[in-house]
């Protein structure tokens, strides 16, 4: 008899939003806190309960700007 497994549970972080209403030229999510992306602190806060593998970004305004700027952390 196989042995239950435990869920497989992921982490999906909405990151697509133009930030229009910050008035900027950038994607809302590339805003930096303590000199880092706001996105760069949610993946590493996900990361903390889940593995970085199960961490997924939804990305759409300026995508390949995104995406260069938490690189690093894939």
């Amino acid at each position: 008899m196989a042995k239950p497994t435990e869920p497989r549970i992921a982490v999906a972080i909405m990151a697509a939003g133009k930030g229009t209403r910050l008035k900027s030229k950038y994607p809302k999510v590339l805003h930096e806190v303590g000199g880092k992306p706001l996105l760069a602190h949610v993946i590493a806060a996900a990361t903390k309960v889940v593995s970085r593998l199960d961490v997924f970004a939804i990305i759409g305004h300026e995508a390949e700007l995104v995406r260069k700027a938490v690189q690093h952390m894939a």
